[in-house]
């Protein structure tokens, strides 16, 4: 069993900045300089005297002086160096700032920084995330606490050799003298604080998607004939594969706004009124999942597409309907059939797929679906083995014949057209400022999703067991024994 304990290639981050970091290495090189550079002197931390350290206002004064520039520029300047780690606090180290006061910092050992490029690996920082525990009893910051558990689970058949490893280091982190242990263990955590920084948290580490060309390449090395020929094929491919014009993709795009605006809450007004401003729960209420009679926008966006109207709970039921009548329900059917196989548990996959084989596909399936015999071969043979995405190209096909044929005579139908006469259309709620502030006061909670989502198993329930056949000698044998 192999496990992954690395994140992908951190090195792949610093290239596209190598330049940046090189420069920056240049001026803490010159500030660490013996003769024009930074001179650090021994200061006192708590009741340990800590070597060559230095305090914010003299780092800000000589990079002002030195690049001639204004206080606030310096000032920023200084906090880039503490971001990426060249320079680390020790007093505040969770902020990666640097303040124009008296407050101590001292220059990272070069072994730590960005240009090393050695990976940051989960299996050394739940290392020092276990030495820390052991230090600190247990009381870790909550974000190194959180990255503890998550990697306890992560790396739990290794844990005994990652506990080894810290313990080792602890004791003879005890053997060294109090400033040197104190100095090292503020390195190593300036380190981690810039590489695993807490959740939510900038970091200056991040640099977006990788490019696809590397900038810091060297330039002597030639491409070889093959890359060549790889790289026109491609190029070739990229001029013959059709495109959409500018003017009609710009077209589409408006189509759909100038159909969707009246619908959506956030660009047109909600009747009766807006939840989020007045903190009244009617909106929320008329439009459920799952009500007897539908508002008159939700019908109305019904119609927009058969995904739409598929994808609320409401229309889909009302769909239902239309297809018992016409005898034509076992395409929405193998469409469900095909999402609880998607999103469902993996533990039941296997039953599922066999059920859905039984009932839709095998020859003289109760509600067999008609598909073309490539799509029907494909996914045959793909049920030896089920994963979630096996009825995938059914499934599409499924959908495209109902959106093509079943939707559009579903719009024209009957049914349709009884469910727009009943939808409700809300009037406008107008509160004044003293009912918005009772409502504001009197809010409530609302439903929880999980009521809802049990609500809705319990009906998938009752459906199911009122389409299951009846055993008419169970029913006998049971009102026997109760004479």
């Amino acid at each position: 069993m192999t496990i992954r304990t690395a994140r992908p290639d951190r090195a792949e981050h610093f290239r596209p900045r190598m330049l940046c970091l090189k420069k920056l290495e240049a001026v803490v090189v010159e500030m660490q300089d013996p003769k024009c550079g930074l001179k650090g002197s021994e200061q006192k931390l708590n009741v340990t005297t800590i070597p060559h350290a230095i305090a914010g206002n003299d780092i800000i004064s000589w990079i002002a002086n030195k690049m001639k520039i204004p206080t606030e520029e310096a000032l920023v300047f200084g906090t880039m160096l503490v971001a990426y780690g060249y320079v680390y606090g020790l007093q505040n180290h969770r902020k990666l700032v640097m303040c124009n006061d008296g407050s101590l910092y001292r220059f990272q050992t070069p072994y730590f920084w960005p240009t090393q490029k050695w990976v940051a690996d989960d299996t050394d920082y739940a290392v020092y995330l276990a030495k820390r525990n052991i230090r600190k009893q247990g009381l870790l910051e909550p974000y190194e606490q959180e990255h503890y558990n998550h990697l306890h689970k992560w790396l739990n058949p290794k844990w005994d050799f990652i506990v080894t490893q810290a313990t080792e280091q602890y004791k003879a982190g005890r053997e060294r003298k109090k400033p040197d242990r104190v100095v090292f263990d503020c390195q190593e955590r300036a380190y981690w604080i810039v590489n695993r920084p807490p959740r939510r948290t900038h970091s200056a580490l991040d640099s977006g998607p990788d490019r696809l060309m590397d900038p810091n390449a060297d330039e002597t090395q030639k491409m070889t004939f093959d890359q060549y020929r790889r790289m026109n094929l491609f190029y070739q491919q990229a001029i013959m594969r059709s495109k959409v014009k500018s003017s009609v993709s710009l077209g589409a795009l408006v189509k759909c706004i100038t159909t969707y605006k009246n619908h959506d809450p956030f660009l047109a007004p909600c009747l009766p009124s807006n939840p989020w401003l007045t903190d009244n729960d009617s909106y929320w209420t008329l439009n459920m999942r799952m009500v007897d009679v539908p508002t008159k926008m939700r019908v109305e966006r019904w119609s927009f597409s058969l995904f739409e109207l598929l994808t609320d709970l409401r229309g889909r039921d009302d769909f239902k309907i239309f297809l018992k009548k016409e005898f034509s329900g076992e395409n929405l059917a193998f469409w469900e059939a095909a999402e609880e196989l998607k999103w469902g548990t993996a533990s039941s996959m296997s039953s599922k797929a066999e059920t859905i084989f039984k009932t839709f596909l095998a020859p003289g399936a109760p509600r067999w679906i008609n598909i073309d015999g490539r799509t029907m071969g494909l996914t045959v043979k793909g049920l030896e083995h089920p994963h979630r995405y096996v009825l995938e190209a059914a499934q599409t096909h499924v959908f495209l014949l109902m959106k093509k044929d079943t939707f559009f005579r579903y719009l024209k139908s009957p049914v349709y057209k009884d469910i727009q006469k009943k939808a409700i259309n809300p009037e406008v709620h107008n509160f004044s400022p003293s009912q918005l502030e009772q409502n504001a006061s009197s809010r409530s909670a609302g439903v929880h999703p999980l009521v809802l989502w049990q609500q809705e198993e319990e009906q998938k329930a009752k459906a199911a067991a009122a389409s299951a056949p009846v055993d008419v000698k169970a029913m006998m044998s049971k009102i026997d024994r109760k004479k």
